[in-house]
């Protein structure tokens, strides 16, 4: 099976039927078939193949990105205008911004993804209801309930993306603090790569450091290729 084939068959199971915390609902994108439609055609044009990728990991998916497309750090304006797969959802999201500005420093989408599988900790994603009705994300660790509800599922899917053809000497983990710490405790435990090295998450550069998000460009360049 090559690399796309083994990504979407992984996608189309992802299932999660734990009772959640009161107020915090699933986000499962690859529920619906207009997103599996957008999914297929990334896989199938940037990873129809049997090569060997590094391994990004974010938190979880997103509405705004992943939760609209099905794609990690994709949100629908860089899948139309970079990857030139074409959607009528209008979303933006500053996360893929600059994860776009990385792959464009890599060379572009296709050398990027030659090399690079992105995912989540938590391949699902979680939503909760404010006071005055707003739907906003929830990430895996927000509370300690949560996270360990969703523990197993976490494990289960983590080991069956390793076997796509992961690179198991490093994994890069988005997000320096809660993230990292997870991943981190996670893999002393179970010992699927020699290193975790965390990045600091894109949302955080672009909400308080984009006037030297460059830098921060340079270093994800330097960390991933080398």
């Amino acid at each position: 099976m090559t690399f796309s084939d083994q990504i979407l068959s992984f996608l189309k199971e992802l299932d999660f039927n734990k009772k959640l915390p009161k107020g915090i609902k699933i986000l499962n994108p690859f529920q619906g078939e207009k997103v599996m439609q957008l999914v297929e055609q990334f896989y199938q044009k940037y990873y129809a193949d049997v090569n060997q990728r590094k391994l990004i990991l974010g938190i979880n998916p997103g509405r705004l990105g992943a939760g609209a497309t099905g794609i990690p750090f994709t949100d629908p304006k860089r899948l139309r205008d970079v990857c030139e797969i074409q959607t009528d959802i209008q979303l933006h999201e500053p996360s893929s911004v600059f994860i776009y500005e990385v792959i464009e420093a890599f060379g572009g989408p296709e050398k990027f993804y030659d090399e690079v599988y992105i995912s989540s900790v938590c391949p699902l994603g979680f939503v909760i209801e404010d006071d005055k009705g707003r739907i906003k994300n929830y990430n895996y660790y927000d509370s300690a309930k949560l996270s360990q509800i969703v523990t197993p599922f976490i494990l289960k899917s983590l080991k069956k993306q390793l076997d796509f053809g992961i690179d198991r000497d490093q994994v890069f983990c988005l997000g320096t603090g809660k993230n990292f710490k997870f991943l981190n405790d996670f893999n002393k435990k179970h010992r699927f790569f020699k290193e975790v090295i965390p990045l600091e998450h894109p949302r955080y550069v672009m909400q308080y450091k984009s006037k030297s998000k460059q830098h921060y460009i340079d270093k994800y360049f330097r960390a991933i290729k080398y």
